[in-house]
Protein backbone atom coordinates (compact mmCIF):
# COMPACT_ATOMS: atom_id res chain seq x y z
CA UNK A 1 0.00 0.00 0.00
CA UNK A 2 3.01 2.28 0.30
CA UNK A 3 3.95 4.65 3.08
CA UNK A 4 1.56 6.96 4.90
CA UNK A 5 2.29 10.63 4.15
CA UNK A 6 1.42 12.67 7.30
CA UNK A 7 1.30 15.96 5.41
CA UNK A 8 -1.81 14.77 3.59
CA UNK A 9 -3.73 14.60 6.86
CA UNK A 10 -3.07 18.05 8.30
CA UNK A 11 -6.39 19.84 8.71
CA UNK A 12 -6.76 22.31 5.94
CA UNK A 13 -3.45 24.20 5.84
CA UNK A 14 -1.70 22.10 3.23
CA UNK A 15 -0.19 23.42 0.06
CA UNK A 16 -2.75 21.68 -2.13
CA UNK A 17 -5.52 23.96 -3.41
CA UNK A 18 -8.05 21.16 -3.72
CA UNK A 19 -6.68 17.93 -2.29
CA UNK A 20 -7.25 16.04 0.94
CA UNK A 21 -8.01 18.52 3.73
CA UNK A 22 -8.49 21.25 1.17
CA UNK A 23 -11.56 22.87 -0.29
CA UNK A 24 -12.32 20.27 -2.91
CA UNK A 25 -15.04 17.64 -2.65
CA UNK A 26 -14.81 15.91 0.70
CA UNK A 27 -12.55 18.62 2.13
CA UNK A 28 -13.42 21.50 4.47
CA UNK A 29 -16.49 23.45 3.50
CA UNK A 30 -18.46 20.29 2.80
CA UNK A 31 -19.79 19.78 6.33
CA UNK A 32 -23.28 21.15 5.90
CA UNK A 33 -22.46 24.86 5.97
CA UNK A 34 -22.58 27.21 2.99
CA UNK A 35 -20.18 26.20 0.22
CA UNK A 36 -16.94 28.17 -0.04
CA UNK A 37 -16.55 31.00 -2.54
CA UNK A 38 -13.24 29.74 -3.88
CA UNK A 39 -9.82 29.35 -2.28
CA UNK A 40 -7.16 31.82 -1.16
CA UNK A 41 -3.43 31.12 -0.94
CA UNK A 42 -1.06 33.10 1.29
CA UNK A 43 2.38 32.67 2.83
CA UNK A 44 3.77 34.14 6.06
CA UNK A 45 7.10 34.78 7.75
CA UNK A 46 8.06 36.64 10.90
CA UNK A 47 11.09 38.97 10.85
CA UNK A 48 12.36 38.75 14.43
CA UNK A 49 14.88 41.57 14.05
CA UNK A 50 12.32 44.17 12.99
CA UNK A 51 9.26 42.52 14.62
CA UNK A 52 7.37 42.48 11.35
CA UNK A 53 4.80 39.93 10.25
CA UNK A 54 5.32 39.64 6.50
CA UNK A 55 2.24 38.50 4.59
CA UNK A 56 2.41 37.44 0.97
CA UNK A 57 -0.94 37.14 -0.81
CA UNK A 58 -0.29 34.63 -3.57
CA UNK A 59 -3.44 33.82 -5.53
CA UNK A 60 -7.10 32.84 -5.45
CA UNK A 61 -8.91 30.04 -7.26
CA UNK A 62 -12.48 29.37 -8.35
CA UNK A 63 -13.99 32.70 -7.36
CA UNK A 64 -17.67 33.23 -8.18
CA UNK A 65 -18.60 35.39 -11.15
CA UNK A 66 -20.05 38.69 -9.96
CA UNK A 67 -20.28 40.51 -13.30
CA UNK A 68 -22.53 39.92 -16.30
CA UNK A 69 -19.49 38.97 -18.43
CA UNK A 70 -19.06 35.78 -16.39
CA UNK A 71 -16.00 37.05 -14.51
CA UNK A 72 -15.11 39.22 -11.52
CA UNK A 73 -12.59 42.01 -10.90
CA UNK A 74 -11.15 40.74 -7.61
CA UNK A 75 -8.89 42.33 -5.04
CA UNK A 76 -8.08 41.55 -1.40
CA UNK A 77 -8.13 43.71 1.73
CA UNK A 78 -6.11 42.57 4.74
CA UNK A 79 -6.27 43.50 8.44
CA UNK A 80 -4.33 42.26 11.46
CA UNK A 81 -7.13 41.87 14.00
CA UNK A 82 -8.24 43.28 16.35
CA UNK A 83 -6.80 46.48 14.81
CA UNK A 84 -8.86 47.69 11.84
CA UNK A 85 -7.24 51.10 11.49
CA UNK A 86 -4.32 49.78 9.47
CA UNK A 87 -5.18 47.82 6.37
CA UNK A 88 -3.60 46.91 3.06
CA UNK A 89 -5.13 46.21 -0.31
CA UNK A 90 -3.91 44.36 -3.38
CA UNK A 91 -4.25 45.61 -6.91
CA UNK A 92 -7.47 44.89 -8.81
CA UNK A 93 -7.24 42.07 -11.35
CA UNK A 94 -9.67 42.46 -14.23
CA UNK A 95 -11.94 39.79 -15.68
CA UNK A 96 -10.68 36.70 -13.89
CA UNK A 97 -11.87 34.06 -11.44
CA UNK A 98 -8.32 32.84 -10.73
CA UNK A 99 -6.25 35.96 -9.96
CA UNK A 100 -2.52 35.78 -9.23
CA UNK A 101 -1.75 38.62 -6.80
CA UNK A 102 1.78 37.84 -5.54
CA UNK A 103 1.93 40.97 -3.37
CA UNK A 104 3.70 41.33 -0.03
CA UNK A 105 2.66 43.43 2.98
CA UNK A 106 4.05 43.74 6.50
CA UNK A 107 2.53 44.52 9.90
CA UNK A 108 4.57 45.67 12.87
CA UNK A 109 3.66 43.37 15.77
CA UNK A 110 5.71 42.35 18.85
CA UNK A 111 6.50 38.66 19.04
CA UNK A 112 4.62 38.27 22.30
CA UNK A 113 1.38 39.53 20.73
CA UNK A 114 1.32 37.06 17.84
CA UNK A 115 -0.73 34.36 19.64
CA UNK A 116 -3.56 36.85 20.22
CA UNK A 117 -3.64 38.29 16.70
CA UNK A 118 -5.45 37.04 13.59
CA UNK A 119 -5.24 37.94 9.93
CA UNK A 120 -8.49 38.90 8.23
CA UNK A 121 -8.66 38.73 4.42
CA UNK A 122 -11.69 40.15 2.57
CA UNK A 123 -12.02 39.31 -1.13
CA UNK A 124 -13.95 41.91 -3.11
CA UNK A 125 -15.22 42.36 -6.65
CA UNK A 126 -14.35 45.86 -7.86
CA UNK A 127 -17.13 47.91 -9.43
CA UNK A 128 -16.31 51.24 -11.01
CA UNK A 129 -19.68 52.91 -10.48
CA UNK A 130 -21.21 51.32 -7.39
CA UNK A 131 -20.28 49.73 -4.10
CA UNK A 132 -17.83 46.86 -4.40
CA UNK A 133 -19.26 43.38 -3.79
CA UNK A 134 -17.88 41.38 -0.88
CA UNK A 135 -17.13 37.92 -2.30
CA UNK A 136 -16.03 36.32 0.96
CA UNK A 137 -13.63 36.27 3.87
CA UNK A 138 -10.79 34.26 5.37
CA UNK A 139 -9.62 34.50 8.99
CA UNK A 140 -6.21 33.00 9.75
CA UNK A 141 -5.05 32.33 13.31
CA UNK A 142 -2.06 30.44 14.79
CA UNK A 143 0.11 33.01 13.04
CA UNK A 144 3.41 31.99 14.57
CA UNK A 145 2.91 28.38 13.56
CA UNK A 146 1.94 29.48 10.07
CA UNK A 147 4.97 31.79 9.80
CA UNK A 148 7.35 29.03 10.84
CA UNK A 149 6.31 27.04 7.78
CA UNK A 150 8.39 29.50 5.76
CA UNK A 151 7.57 31.99 3.02
CA UNK A 152 7.84 29.36 0.29
CA UNK A 153 5.11 27.10 1.70
CA UNK A 154 1.66 28.28 0.59
CA UNK A 155 -1.27 28.11 2.98
CA UNK A 156 -4.65 27.46 1.35
CA UNK A 157 -7.95 28.43 2.94
CA UNK A 158 -11.57 28.31 1.83
CA UNK A 159 -13.09 31.72 1.19
CA UNK A 160 -16.31 31.75 3.19
CA UNK A 161 -19.27 33.84 2.10
CA UNK A 162 -19.37 37.22 3.81
CA UNK A 163 -22.50 38.57 5.41
CA UNK A 164 -21.47 42.21 5.04
CA UNK A 165 -18.96 43.95 7.28
CA UNK A 166 -21.07 46.97 8.30
CA UNK A 167 -24.63 48.20 8.20
CA UNK A 168 -25.72 49.68 4.88
CA UNK A 169 -25.41 53.45 5.29
CA UNK A 170 -25.73 54.34 1.60
CA UNK A 171 -23.16 55.13 -1.04
CA UNK A 172 -20.95 58.06 -2.01
CA UNK A 173 -19.74 58.58 -5.57
CA UNK A 174 -16.53 60.53 -6.18
CA UNK A 175 -13.51 60.65 -8.47
CA UNK A 176 -9.83 61.44 -7.99
CA UNK A 177 -7.41 63.29 -10.26
CA UNK A 178 -3.75 64.01 -9.51
CA UNK A 179 -1.59 66.41 -11.54
CA UNK A 180 2.08 65.68 -10.74
CA UNK A 181 3.38 68.83 -12.41
CA UNK A 182 1.13 71.06 -10.29
CA UNK A 183 1.23 68.89 -7.19
CA UNK A 184 -2.56 69.06 -7.02
CA UNK A 185 -4.98 66.35 -5.92
CA UNK A 186 -8.62 66.98 -6.88
CA UNK A 187 -11.44 65.06 -5.24
CA UNK A 188 -14.67 65.56 -7.20
CA UNK A 189 -17.65 64.64 -5.04
CA UNK A 190 -20.40 63.71 -7.46
CA UNK A 191 -23.32 62.50 -5.38
CA UNK A 192 -24.49 60.28 -2.53
CA UNK A 193 -27.49 57.96 -2.46
CA UNK A 194 -29.67 56.02 -0.05
CA UNK A 195 -28.34 57.81 3.01
CA UNK A 196 -29.72 57.18 6.47
CA UNK A 197 -32.39 59.61 7.71
CA UNK A 198 -30.98 61.52 10.67
CA UNK A 199 -33.72 64.13 11.21
CA UNK A 200 -37.33 63.92 12.41
CA UNK A 201 -38.46 64.92 8.94
CA UNK A 202 -37.27 61.57 7.58
CA UNK A 203 -34.45 63.26 5.69
CA UNK A 204 -30.94 64.55 6.39
CA UNK A 205 -28.92 67.67 5.60
CA UNK A 206 -25.81 65.94 4.25
CA UNK A 207 -22.42 67.27 3.26
CA UNK A 208 -19.18 65.45 2.41
CA UNK A 209 -15.89 66.05 4.19
CA UNK A 210 -12.57 64.94 2.69
CA UNK A 211 -9.51 64.76 4.96
CA UNK A 212 -5.93 64.40 3.77
CA UNK A 213 -4.18 62.01 6.18
CA UNK A 214 -0.56 61.03 6.89
CA UNK A 215 0.52 58.59 9.59
CA UNK A 216 -2.84 58.83 11.29
CA UNK A 217 -2.80 62.65 11.44
CA UNK A 218 -5.14 64.92 9.53
CA UNK A 219 -3.16 67.42 7.48
CA UNK A 220 -5.97 69.27 5.69
CA UNK A 221 -9.71 69.02 5.23
CA UNK A 222 -12.21 70.27 2.68
CA UNK A 223 -16.03 70.25 2.70
CA UNK A 224 -18.79 70.37 0.13
CA UNK A 225 -21.87 72.55 0.46
CA UNK A 226 -24.80 71.31 2.56
CA UNK A 227 -27.80 69.84 0.77
CA UNK A 228 -31.02 70.29 2.76
CA UNK A 229 -33.75 67.70 3.30
CA UNK A 230 -32.51 64.89 1.07
CA UNK A 231 -31.18 61.34 1.23
CA UNK A 232 -29.87 61.48 -2.34
CA UNK A 233 -27.80 64.66 -2.61
CA UNK A 234 -26.08 65.73 -5.82
CA UNK A 235 -22.90 67.81 -5.38
CA UNK A 236 -20.60 67.87 -8.44
CA UNK A 237 -18.07 69.84 -6.37
CA UNK A 238 -14.27 69.75 -6.57
CA UNK A 239 -12.21 69.65 -3.36
CA UNK A 240 -8.56 70.52 -4.07
CA UNK A 241 -5.49 69.58 -2.02
CA UNK A 242 -1.89 70.63 -2.59
CA UNK A 243 0.19 67.44 -2.43
CA UNK A 244 3.85 67.50 -3.59
CA UNK A 245 4.76 64.68 -5.95
CA UNK A 246 7.29 63.22 -3.51
CA UNK A 247 4.55 62.93 -0.84
CA UNK A 248 1.69 61.47 -2.85
CA UNK A 249 2.53 57.84 -1.95
CA UNK A 250 2.60 58.53 1.79
CA UNK A 251 -0.81 60.20 2.18
CA UNK A 252 -4.36 58.89 2.17
CA UNK A 253 -7.88 60.27 2.02
CA UNK A 254 -10.74 59.83 4.45
CA UNK A 255 -14.18 60.55 2.96
CA UNK A 256 -16.94 61.20 5.50
CA UNK A 257 -20.64 61.88 4.88
CA UNK A 258 -22.05 64.06 7.67
CA UNK A 259 -25.52 65.30 8.60
CA UNK A 260 -25.44 69.03 9.34
CA UNK A 261 -27.27 70.15 12.46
Amino acid sequence: LGQIQPELYRPGDDGDPGGVGGGGPGGRGGGGGPPPCGRLSVALRYAYGTQQLVVRILRALDLPAKDSNGFSDPYVKIYLLPDRKKKFQTKVHRKTLNPVFDETFSFGVPFGELPARRLHFSVYDFDRFSRHDLIGQVVLDNLLEAAERGPDVPIWRDIMEGSGEKADLGEVNFSLCYLPTAGRLTVTVIRASNLRAMDLTGFSDPYVKASLMAEGRRLKKRKTSIKKNTLNPSYNEALVFDVPHESVHSVSLTIAVVDYD
